[in-house]
């Protein structure tokens, strides 16, 4: 089981590694530019090569690079979705002096085009994309459902995905709080939530999990997160995620409401809370 938290980026690239592992991470994630998108600082090499061989030596891995939120790659205007695609390629060729990871991003909002364009939309620029062979697999997050947001239904995924030269080279990222706030019951019925996907998807494609609460009833579509057990989901519900036969080998990346520090206090309580339940289990 490994759990982890998105790392404030400030300081470098090996800032956030010593920062993360501080707080009790064994994986990773965050932003290589402003999360708001705009042009991202110049590449430290010497920094770089040296993440790579903490990370490798450290055992703190897979990381997750999380795209900006702004990214639209189903824009319907045509110099959105190409700005969306330049950031996209300038982070996956940073992300070579760290080969073997995760990029993860919002498919996209389809903002008053029929949401079929949209999916077409996203084929068409991650087929661009992958015409680049990167050694990191790109992510599709479940959202959702929020407006004209793309990718709120695993069907819908699978659309995208069915659409791809290279299928291969995409996974998925499920996000708690989403799924949670786009109707799947994770609370009641994660097994039958899990199988759903399962049948559509296909557990293989599943690479990543952000482990959120949410402020929101089940179904809201309104994706608001909430510290973990303070929201709607809860505690026990989450901790089911982590020891979960199905889930139980995938990195789990906290995106809760909080701090460096707060979010080392909720993986210190779920680790804990894990570790009880194995224990009573044995005795």
């Amino acid at each position: 089981m490994k759990i982890g938290s998105h790392i404030s980026s400030a300081g470098g690239f090996c800032a956030m590694y010593h920062k993360a592992r501080s707080i009790g991470c064994d994986t990773m994630q965050f932003f290589v530019r402003n999360p708001r998108g705009g042009k991202a600082k110049a590449i430290d090499e010497n920094d770089l090569t040296e993440f790579h061989r903490l990370l490798t030596e450290g055992n703190c891995s897979p990381v997750v690079v999380h795209a900006p939120y702004t990214m639209n790659i189903c824009s319907p205007k045509t110099d959105v979705r190409q700005f969306g695609l330049e950031m996209m390629r300038e982070d996956l060729e940073r992300m070579e002096y760290f080969p073997g990871n995760y990029y993860n991003f919002h498919p996209g909002s389809a903002v008053g085009q029929p949401q079929e364009l949209a999916v077409r939309l996203i084929a068409d620029g991650l087929n661009t994309i992958l015409e680049t062979d990167f050694h990191s697999l790109i992510l599709l997050e479940t959202m959702a459902g929020k407006g004209s947001e793309v990718g709120a239904t695993f069907d819908q995924l699978a659309q995208i995905i069915d659409l791809l030269e290279r299928p291969e080279k995409v996974g998925i990222c499920l996000d708690t709080c989403h799924i949670w706030d786009g109707g799947y019951n994770i609370a009641e019925d994660l097994d039958g939530v899990l199988c759903a996907f399962d049948a559509v998807l296909g557990l293989g494609k599943l690479k990543a999990i952000h482990l959120n609460d949410s402020l929101n009833p089940c179904g809201s579509k309104k994706d608001r997160h909430a510290l973990i057990g303070k929201g709607e989901i809860g505690f026990d519900a989450l901790c089911a995620c982590l020891t979960n036969p199905m889930l139980s080998e995938l990195p789990f990346l906290l995106e809760t409401p909080t701090d460096d520090a707060g979010h080392g206090k909720e993986i210190q309580s779920l680790r804990a809370a894990v570790y009880a339940e194995k224990n009573e289990n044995f005795q």
